[in-house]
């Protein structure tokens, strides 16, 4: 796991760290790593299924459009190409 250094941490920086550390009962260090996963973490993370739905949503698919395309779907094993 990386380790990170902080270097010219002012006074009144880090006795607010320690406060909010405090507040949160954790670590000094504990709390700086909660900052910073919190800061760099997407606000919003991406779920493909919500996302799926989302656009299906807006364009209008149903659930029966979606039951057309799986009964006209080929459920045949797939052949393997020929080469030469």
């Amino acid at each position: 796991m990386a380790a990170v250094t902080i270097r010219n941490l002012s006074d009144e920086a880090h006795r607010a760290l320690k406060v909010r550390a405090a507040r949160h009962n954790r670590s000094t260090e504990a709390e700086m790593r909660a900052i910073l996963e919190a800061a760099v973490r997407p606000e919003r993370r991406l779920r493909l299924g919500t996302a799926l739905s989302e656009m299906s949503r807006k364009i209008g698919l149903r659930n029966a459009d979606v039951e057309a395309l799986e009964q006209a779907r080929d459920t045949r094993p797939a052949e393997p190409m020929r080469l030469g």
